[in-house]
């Protein structure tokens, strides 16, 4: 969870250290999952208390989406007094779920597929097409890469995953995966060290039949000033030119997909999967297209996911993990 007043991708992580981590990581490999889940409460309770910035920004972000939401129940519970605290414990049961999903022990028949593009998705991957995948930090994404990690995709084949994170942000939490399950050792790519030689290799990889996957709603570290600003929840948000710009160089089908929690502080969760796939392919684009080409197509497929990103917003602000300003003008 990457905190404080300036751009996300210029803070340092605020997990408590690598051995409070550890620690995290011994108490779920002795203790039942269910107790971790009751853990989880208490523990949000105090970063509640303890973190301003986390309070902030959450009361922040609860306060911007609310006149957006129509149901009325769920727009009271933003404008709670409490609604910072409701927002962070549900960030602390996600990231038990994550947990679950790496090291084998989140029931993956608890994930519902809905009625959209998941059959085209299954279909490419059968078929040994590779596809290129934009997540978010609503929900739970971790679901994805864990079910492509442990063969739960439902396709004949183990499907390799490629993942483009920013491990400077995120160091401690991956370090402690990477203990909970060698297969994490799958093609990490730095997001800082994106530069010419990225596509071909991607481009390898999806030859395989693989998934490459990034996050939409974060620029990538260092780069925050190569941003598309983009009408979100009622003012312009900055998002990464970076993840689309790539998208629409790589030939491949680019999907986007969302894993929603149906309860928020259900200790017993299950997942709606949402999966869109964009109809902006970049196979339309012939091999010399021009640069100013592929920028049009990213900047259409990054409006298409904020339209997606600020849809799920609406129904699940709750799940929105970025407790940060992510409307912030300058870096």
């Amino acid at each position: 969870m990457a905190q404080g007043n300036g751009h996300w991708s210029l803070q340092k992580e605020q997990a408590g250290g690598y051995w409070h981590i550890k620690f995290m990581l011994f108490l779920f490999r002795i203790f039942p999952v269910v107790v971790l889940r009751i853990l989880a409460f208490p523990v949000g309770f105090l970063y509640f208390i303890f973190s301003k910035n986390a309070r902030t920004f959450s009361k922040r972000f609860l306060m911007k989406a609310a006149p957006f939401i129509e149901n009325s129940e769920m727009q009271k519970k933003c404008r709670s007094r409490f609604a910072p605290l409701r927002h962070i414990v549900s960030f602390s049961l996600a990231l038990v779920e994550k947990l679950q999903s790496w090291g084998g022990k989140y029931r993956f028949g608890n994930i519902h597929f809905q009625d959209d593009d998941v059959r085209e998705l299954m279909a490419d991957l059968e078929n040994k097409k590779g596809v290129f995948v934009i997540t978010s930090h609503l929900g739970n994404t971790e679901l994805l890469r864990g079910l492509a990690n442990l063969d739960k995709t439902g396709v004949s084949r183990k499907v390799p995953v490629t993942a483009i994170i920013n491990l400077t942000v995120t160091k401690n939490f991956n370090r402690m995966i990477k203990e909970l399950n060698s297969k994490f050792d799958m093609g990490i790519i730095t997001a800082s060290e994106i530069g010419a030689h990225t596509a071909p290799f991607l481009e390898e990889k999806l030859s395989l039949g693989g998934i490459v996957t990034i996050a939409g709603d974060r620029t990538s570290g260092g780069r925050a000033e190569k941003s598309l600003a983009i009408p979100f929840l009622g003012e312009d948000a900055f998002f990464s030119q970076g993840a689309f710009y790539l998208a629409a160089l790589i030939r491949a089908p680019v999907y986007f997909i969302f894993a929603l929690r149906r309860g928020d502080l259900s200790v017993r969760p299950e997942y709606d999967m949402h999966v869109h796939k964009s109809p902006l392919s970049p196979d339309s684009l012939s091999l010399d297209s021009t640069r100013k080409e592929r920028l049009r197509l990213s900047a259409s497929l990054a409006n298409e996911f904020a339209v997606l990103l600020e849809s799920y917003c609406k129904e699940r602000p709750f799940q929105w993990y970025n407790f940060y300003d992510f409307w912030l003008k300058e870096v």
